[in-house]
């Protein structure tokens, strides 16, 4: 673990800071657009859980 810092000898790390903010901005759209689609709506079930609306 006390080498650890020359992984970053092999990528560089502003590819890997881009490529990571890339990845987890297209995961978190997927997941949005995943649960978007499913027709969940956290607000008519949590109503209708608590008896209010209908």
């Amino acid at each position: 673990m006390a080498k650890f810092y020359k992984i970053w000898l092999i990528f560089d790390p502003r590819r890997v800071f881009v490529a990571q903010g890339v990845f987890l901005f297209l995961l978190a759209a997927m997941i949005h657009l995943v649960v978007l689609s499913s027709g969940l709506n956290w607000f008519e079930s949590a109503a209708a859980t608590a008896g209010f609306g209908g």
